[in-house]
């Protein structure tokens, strides 16, 4: 679970933002969408070299004679960790990035992040992927577009959800020791519900962000990035949370 730069841009109450959609609004949303699928279609291309391709497969996983996943290698392990790494990193760097530090930044992470979705192949059927990533999408797109078109100032949800983001942290790692198959349900029922609660929210936020930065190009070029990096985990982590909840294990 990762919870990438949620200060980018500083939240203002939305009656103050002007909300009337123009080109140059639907020009900067379109950018974020277009890179964050880029970034989805370039994850599921790692995902199948690393699951599919048995020399690359054997570098990140240990797998057993009949296919099934049996653990991280020592390379997997790093790649897997790597994104967390960067993620902080960009967050302490965020205020002098520019746009192609920006980018390099959002690319390395998707790539990374694809690489370790093998795990997720070598875990469940093809069938229940494909199943809950179109169930994924369409709840992305519904609470998306929610975020965009509400008038409702959404920056009460999202500190909510990011405060119940940090338990379901805590509560994933407590699970990682003691294995409780009641505690893993309500973690993946929980992260559904705030990774939901996070893309509405996120969603505002680019576009109060949009008119606060008042033209600044470069600065756009920055926050399109950003943006679609905040909700690319949106959408990896509700697709990784319903999957745990409704796929069908190899």
């Amino acid at each position: 679970m990762s919870d990438s730069n949620r200060g980018f841009a500083r939240s203002i109450p939305v009656d103050r933002a002007d909300m009337s959609v123009d080109a140059g609004l639907r020009a900067f949303m379109l950018g974020v969408y277009n890179k964050m699928t880029l970034g989805l279609l370039l994850s599921a291309a790692m995902g199948f070299l690393t699951s599919q391709v048995a020399p690359v497969r054997d570098l990140m996983f240990r797998v057993t004679a009949d296919g099934r996943l049996a653990g991280l290698t020592g390379i997997g392990l790093v790649i897997g960790l790597a994104p967390i790494a960067i993620i902080l990193f960009s967050g302490f760097a965020i205020r002098n990035q520019t746009p192609r530090s920006a980018g390099v930044t959002y690319w390395s992470i998707v790539t990374l992040m694809g690489a370790s979705l093998g795990l997720w192949a070598l875990l469940y059927t093809g069938a229940s992927i494909a199943i809950t990533f179109l169930i994924t999408a369409s709840a992305f797109g519904s609470l998306s577009l929610f975020g965009y078109a509400t008038k409702r100032d959404l920056s009460g949800v999202g500190s909510f959800m990011i405060m119940g983001l940090w338990g379901l942290i805590i509560a994933s790692l407590v699970n990682a020791f003691l294995h409780l198959p009641a505690l893993a349900f309500a973690v993946n029922i929980l992260g559904v519900l705030i990774f939901a609660g996070l893309t509405a929210w996120n969603t505002q936020q680019l576009k109060l962000t949009y008119y606060q930065l008042g033209g600044d190009q470069a600065a756009m070029s920055v926050a399109t990035s950003y943006g679609a990096l905040r909700l690319y985990l949106d959408f990896i982590n509700m697709f990784q949370f319903l999957l745990s909840l409704l796929g069908n294990r190899r």
